[in-house]
């Protein structure tokens, strides 16, 4: 059986439809695949109708916004009631800290001298909720001012760059809890890629596992061999 239990669609900050990524995930032969956008549900009713239709099984997830420690953590929340009243207010809350964020990262990338809207980033946007980092990026590379994604991040985006702003995300052990309540199951996503391994030992997750968590993300680009054998044997522990 092949699983993938962490995709992006065009409801937060992927290339494809909810509906696209399904099919091209049928496609390559998986078996099983998770829709997890970005602190949204949005994707859920149009990824279900496309997986009955090519005969894949779809795990509705989101992959949530939470802070440890001042370091961003993601959280993959795998089945959740997405209209739990806490959860949905809690989400909502996160999604307003996204859109009031671009505001900001517009400000600081005006002030450094790049000609950039929010009307061309939201555009950029199109049907998703969850605006963010990337679709101001896809934006620069439009303008030429970036080669791609990274380089954007690189220069700019990423912490401690020019335009870099922080934002409204959930204690990571009280988003668990949500989850938790919400009837879904959590897992951390790339634990130990980007700004979240100098805070994720061990010992922290010794206690999301005590607070709920289910399981830790191990085989992503962000990690390497040696990392994944490390993650593993946490894991083993949960």
């Amino acid at each position: 059986m092949r699983i993938d239990l962490h995709s992006h669609s065009t409801a937060s900050d992927g290339t494809q439809s909810p509906a696209e990524v399904v099919e091209l995930a049928a496609a390559a032969g998986l078996d099983v695949l998770a829709l997890t956008d970005h602190d949204s549900a949005d994707g859920w009713a149009e990824s279900a109708q496309a997986a009955r239709r090519v005969g894949i099984t779809l795990v509705r997830g989101m992959e949530v916004s939470t802070k440890y420690n001042g370091a961003g953590v993601h959280l993959l929340a795998y089945l959740p009631d997405a209209t739990y009243p806490p959860l949905a207010k809690e989400l909502d809350l996160i999604l307003a800290g996204r859109e009031g964020r671009l505001a900001s990262i517009i400000s600081q990338l005006r002030l450094a001298g790049l000609d950039i809207t929010e009307a061309e980033v939201l555009q950029q946007v199109g049907r998703s909720p969850a605006v963010g980092r990337p679709h101001i990026a896809d934006v620069m590379v439009a303008k030429g001012w970036v080669r791609d994604r990274a380089e954007a991040f690189d220069r700019w985006l990423n912490a401690g760059r020019p335009a870099y702003v922080v934002r409204y995300a959930t204690a990571t052990a009280d988003m668990i809890r949500l989850v938790t309540a919400a009837g879904g199951a959590s897992v951390m996503a790339h634990p130990w890629g980007r700004a979240s391994s100098r805070v994720l030992d061990a010992e922290a997750v010794a206690g999301f596992a005590a607070a709920g968590l289910a399981g830790l993300e191990v085989d992503h680009q962000d990690h390497s061999r040696a990392d994944r054998q490390a993650l593993r044997a946490i894991a083993s522990d949960l």
